[in-house]
């Protein structure tokens, strides 16, 4: 009989492909956000003129950015939770699978209503378009279905295959 291995947690587990991306997207977007408002306050206080679209850009960028950031917080486990509440329950299993399931249909609800009001939100706003820049308002709302889209999806898929509740943030403050 031979030993189980030790893990080496000298090496961090291999990042998702999806997180990747979601990480350079967000990367990508505080980086255009932050030269466009630095270029613009350049501008205006340097030379007396702006870029117009620097605002637009800006405010859809950091949309985009948050729904981004939230969509690949949640598989990971690093959104706000309560878990002291839950952690009442660790000594009576059933309660706690009752609780994990409980919990888990509703972020799914929550889910499906940012959903939908984003969705009528992206409807409307195809038939409009920005100020400035000219893009279509839907972009505004699209970051949240999307966002809705993954995060119900994960909820689903964590409620059908009984994943327990993780208890043990990595966090220092909960």
């Amino acid at each position: 009989m031979s030993p189980t291995p030790t893990p080496n947690l000298s090496s961090p587990a291999p990042t998702p492909l999806a997180l990747r991306l979601a990480q350079w997207a967000v990367a990508a977007c505080l980086a255009v956000m932050s030269l466009a408002v630095f270029l613009n306050v350049v501008l205006r206080y340097g030379f007396g003129s702006g870029i117009a679209a620097s605002e637009e850009l800006s405010r859809l960028l950091f949309v985009w950015m948050v729904f981004i950031g939230a969509a690949a917080a949640y598989p990971r486990g690093e959104h706000m939770a309560f878990t002291s509440l839950v952690a009442m329950l660790e000594g009576r299993p059933l309660a706690l699978r009752l609780a994990t399931a409980l919990i888990r249909l509703l972020v799914l609800l929550a889910a499906v209503l940012l959903g939908w009001g984003a969705w009528q939100q992206v409807a409307v706003g195809w038939g409009s378009h920005s100020a400035v820049m000219g893009y279509p308002l839907a972009l505004l709302p699209l970051p949240a279905l999307l966002c809705a889209a993954v995060i119900g999806a994960c909820a689903l898929v964590e409620l059908l295959r009984g994943t327990p509740l993780d208890l043990g943030h990595a966090a220092d403050i909960e």
